[in-house]
């Protein structure tokens, strides 16, 4: 029997039971199993061994799909998920790499050489701001990569673990939604070309509306505007001025709660070099790229379509070009430790250090996307969806599918999925009202999206850009919510002048004018606590 719980308020009772708990007790796996919990037992209306079983079944689906309800016979139905595991998998990787890297001495040379060259706190967030908008092709490549190159030079400069978290993910998703040579990019172009397409719309192309988007973005601008402020101007404000100053102190996170995530510390005598470091990472970086476009390239020919970079992009497999690329520079940071000569027992310890310090990262991975399919079932997003059809005045259609979207990320724990659900309702709503609204519309929905996704702490890019600058999860989430939320107020202000005037230039002129009096109210407020 369907669950009497579906699409229906009751829906929401489970990401407030699981973000509300993760704010409150900061102890993140708990407060996703109590939301899956929750969650089982709406879907199973209520019956306790029903819920068991479903939990069963949502654990099993993280790693497998479609297979028959026994888990003792999963493997005799369904397929591999794939994307899950790749991307475990990756993390994995990344973390032996970093082990090995560490092991070797090439994170001390690093910082070492980058002592001597980037000089103070500012450079070195500036540095970090500008390889995040550097490395654009995909958000969780960005977060991880970012985050291991920097944190050895942040470390150094006694730069917060919170702060750096920060800079990674406020970076990340904002240059990938606003490129459309990325993974966000083509996703979104592919969404918006079918929907041109259903609302026979021939004004535009699908690339060329998603670059007339781009300046309609106003929370990924102005969020990417932000990050920079925060840098030159030194804007300290809620929990990350506490951050900062125990930063100063030495202590660069919490250290009460543990370990963090992502965190390699291994004592080494060795005289490591530079290269140690960079090669790994330059490899990488360029091996994901080219698999990227080999993987898309494929599945172009497999369709039977001529290459083109676009297009490789749009079909791109990315976790398994992560994979591929982490293989990549594993197989490098493997060749240069035999020039480091080590033994035996030094390789055993730096596999189990790399995957010891991805373990936490994973088990909050796992129960994230637990949560996610069971939220998905219960259909919270088309319930909340489904409250902006009662809107009537078209011209507070993009701050309403703004705040719909940012709310619907935000519960759900995913950018993509919202893309997924809003852009089509966005489209129809400008089809039956007025058309030519149809791109600010989508505007919102995608800038709204990436605010909910930036403030949730069930998003999967929330956890890895806290993995990847090896920051307790849930102190990212809390040192950036201000910061968030400042940001997708300006946002608004620019969707509500666009509702009204259907201008772009006076909508980004208001955002603008909003941004430049929050910074100066930020500026007072810092330099006052």
């Amino acid at each position: 029997m369907e669950s009497t719980y579906i699409n229906s308020a009751w829906s929401l009772l489970v990401p407030v039971v699981a973000i509300g708990l993760a704010v409150i007790t900061r102890h993140v796996l708990f407060s996703l199993g109590a939301g899956i919990v929750v969650g089982a037992l709406l879907l199973t209306n209520i019956d306790p061994l029903a819920a068991i079983i479903h939990i069963a079944e949502a654990f099993k689906g993280v790693f497998w799909e479609d297979g028959v309800p026994n888990a003792w016979v999963f493997w005799k139905e369904g397929a591999p998920n794939t994307w899950n595991i790749y991307i475990l998998l990756f993390l994995v990787v990344l973390g032996i790499i970093t082990s090995f890297i560490s092991m070797m001495g090439g994170s001390n040379a690093f910082a070492e050489w980058a002592r001597k060259r980037v000089k103070s706190q500012q450079s070195s967030l500036l540095m970090t701001f500008f390889l995040g908008i550097f490395i654009f092709i995909d958000d969780y490549f960005n977060s991880l990569a970012v985050g291991n190159i920097c944190r050895p030079i942040t470390d150094r400069q006694n730069i917060s673990r919170a702060k750096l978290a920060y800079l990674i993910d406020s970076t990340a998703a904002p240059v990938c939604v606003l490129t459309p040579i990325s993974s966000w990019g083509a996703y979104i172009i592919a969404l918006i070309g079918g929907l041109l397409v259903a609302h026979e719309v021939t004004g535009y192309t699908a690339l060329s509306a998603f670059i007339t988007i781009v300046p309609m973005n106003f929370y990924p601008l102005f969020a990417l505007l932000m990050v920079l402020a925060v840098i030159l101007l030194k804007l300290e404000i809620g929990p990350m001025r506490k951050h900062t100053h125990n930063a100063h102190n030495g202590q660069l996170f919490s250290v009460d709660r543990g370990t963090p995530p992502g965190s390699i510390e291994m004592q080494t005598d060795r005289q490591g070099k530079v290269i140690d470091l960079v090669l790994p990472v330059v490899v990488l970086i360029l091996a994901t790229i080219y698999f990227m476009i080999s993987t898309g390239a494929d599945a172009l020919a497999k369709d039977g379509k001529p290459f083109s970079i676009l297009g490789a992009f749009e079909l791109t497999d990315v976790a398994k070009s992560l994979v591929y690329g982490g293989l990549g520079g594993f197989a490098t940071s493997l060749v240069l430790s035999a020039f480091r000569k080590l033994s035996a027992g030094d390789y055993a310890k730096g596999l189990m250090n790399g995957l010891k310090a991805m373990l936490p990262a994973i088990y909050i991975l796992v129960f994230a996307w637990m949560l996610t399919s069971i939220i998905g079932e219960l259909e919270t997003g088309k319930y909340l969806a489904s409250l902006v059809k009662d809107v009537l005045n078209l011209a507070y259609l993009p701050i309403i599918l703004f705040i719909v979207s940012g709310i619907m990320a935000f519960a759900t724990g995913t950018s993509w999925g919202t893309f997924g659900i809003m852009l089509p309702i966005a489209g129809d709503m400008a089809g039956a009202t007025e058309i030519a609204m149809m791109l600010p519309m989508f505007a919102a929905v995608l800038a709204g999206s990436v605010f909910g996704d930036h403030c949730s702490p069930i998003s999967d890019t929330t956890i890895l850009s806290s993995t990847g600058a090896s920051c307790h999860h849930i102190d990212h989430v809390v040192t950036q919510l201000p910061y968030a939320l400042i940001t997708a107020f300006i946002a608004a202000v620019g969707f509500l002048v666009l509702g009204f005037t259907e201008s772009t230039l006076m909508a980004l002129s208001a955002s603008a004018v909003t941004f430049i009096i929050a910074i100066g109210i930020m500026k007072i407020i810092s330099s006052k606590q």
